[in-house]
């Protein structure tokens, strides 16, 4: 049995970068209908809790729910480590430590690895996520479509960003890379970097 995680923050905590409206539709309805609809899917099926080894051996289950779980369950490991890469204080919103150096040596500068982030959130089509990765210590961004996650292709995400219209229409309209741009305003590097430390 999947659960749906509680937000580490108030729905309306990231403003006005997020909206309130947004973040606790995003988190009830669709995160909840993801979680709802695992849950159902996998029913008497014996699977592992953790959602990113379920996601990494999609095979391994019966045919008939490998594209449910597929779809809800990377929904669910996705918005799971998308709410704790936000947050409310202002004192863990500057990229710093082993994963600033990492940036720097990987991107060549802070700013240009943003550059390239907003640009993979601008060419991926239709609905999807855009990933910080780490592979043996070493960075690189890659976008994934619909609710597909890293965890796939044996990778793991350090960062996220979703960029389906349900994260973002309800301030930003069409303009995704507004919505982007803000992200940035929010992004929690104390987690990051903790991500960071745990696979390198």
């Amino acid at each position: 049995m999947f659960n749906l995680p509680d937000l580490p923050y108030a729905y309306d905590a990231l403003e006005p970068y997020i909206d309130e409206k947004t973040m606790r539709i995003h988190h009830t309805k669709h995160h909840g209908g993801y979680v709802a609809k695992l849950n159902d899917a996998v029913g008497n099926v014996s699977v592992s809790d953790d959602i990113e080894e379920v996601l990494r051996n999609l095979s391994d289950l019966p045919q008939a729910i490998q594209n449910t779980v597929r779809n809800n369950g990377g929904g669910h490991a996705n918005h799971s480590l998308f709410w704790t890469i936000m947050t409310t204080e202002s004192a863990t919103r500057n990229v710093y430590g082993d994963v600033a150096s990492a940036i720097s040596r990987d991107f060549g500068d802070f700013e240009n690895f943003k550059k390239e982030f907003a640009m993979e959130a601008m060419r991926r089509f239709g609905s999807g996520w855009i990933w910080l990765l780490t592979d043996k210590g070493k960075l690189s961004i890659m976008s994934t479509p619909n609710q597909d996650n890293p965890a796939m292709d044996g990778k793991t995400p350090i960062l996220g960003l979703d960029v389906w219209e349900h994260a973002y229409y309800l301030l930003y309209q069409n303009r995704r890379a507004d919505y982007v741009e803000q992200f940035f305003h929010v992004i929690n590097w104390e987690a990051v970097q903790t991500n960071y430390q745990c696979l390198s």
